[in-house]
């Protein structure tokens, strides 16, 4: 059953009680990687494997994830071609109570590193089960970033 998180800002990323940052290097600039991530949002799907469908909605997305989870998202900052942030507003993960994620990119010589931040807080079990979780969100984001740099160069964008 979806239910409405608590609204958060942008300095939630900073602040949450639970934070699970990953960081991985691409080979393509930061502008083609900022619109992959922020405009391109039905391509999400044909770079994160866990992603089902995703589509743009007035000021965010909705996103289903294989395996049943939604989110319906607002986007908090998009900065190109630096920073993009969304807060989830409804979702049916149990025990959620409020939860954003931040892309930062920065060049890294011709390429760009790219560092998620997952910020989250909610019922005890939870805020326990995360860091439990990090291996496996670590490997999907890992794998996501390698899949998307591969298909941004296979459209030949830099």
């Amino acid at each position: 059953m979806a239910h409405r998180l608590r609204p958060v800002g942008i300095d939630f990323t900073e602040t949450a009680p639970v934070r699970l940052v990953f960081a991985r290097e691409t080979a393509a600039a930061p502008e083609a990687v900022f619109h992959a991530l922020a405009e391109d949002v039905p391509g999400w799907r044909q770079w994160f494997s866990a992603v089902a469908s995703a589509r743009p909605t007035e000021g965010g997305r909705e996103i289903r994830l294989r395996g049943g989870v939604r989110f319906e998202e607002s986007v908090l900052l998009a900065k190109a071609p630096e920073v993009y942030a969304y807060r989830v507003d409804v979702t049916n993960v149990p025990g959620a109570r409020a939860w954003a994620e931040e892309w930062h990119l920065t060049p890294a010589g011709t390429g760009t590193r790219v560092r998620m931040t997952f910020a989250l807080d909610g019922t005890a079990p939870f805020r326990l089960a995360w860091p439990l979780a990090r291996p496996g969100v670590g490997q999907a984001f890992r794998r996501a970033v390698t899949a998307l740099d591969r298909r941004l160069a296979g459209q030949g964008r830099p």
